[in-house]
């Protein structure tokens, strides 16, 4: 089981325990992703910053996976 783990690149389960989606940007990098837009772009709120991740998923067929947190950062930074 942990080897493939080790292996997936869409795990079910993380090192915690908790199970992840595979369809969802993991929690921590999109933590990360948020801070970094919000340093990026003080002049707007958390919830803005949020909304124009929101947007970027949905121009992306609704889904986030796939793209370098770079990429996503850009087009969010595009559409603020």
């Amino acid at each position: 089981e942990n080897s493939l783990q080790k292996t997936s690149t869409c795990s079910s389960v993380n090192p915690s325990g908790i199970f992840v989606s595979p369809y969802a940007l993991n929690l921590s990098s999109f933590t990360k992703l948020i801070k970094r837009l919000q340093e990026r772009h003080p002049e707007f709120s958390r919830e803005e910053v949020v909304e124009a991740v929101q947007e970027v998923r949905k121009i992306n067929k609704g889904i986030l996976s796939g793209l370098a947190i770079s990429s996503i950062e850009e087009k969010a930074s595009a559409i603020l």
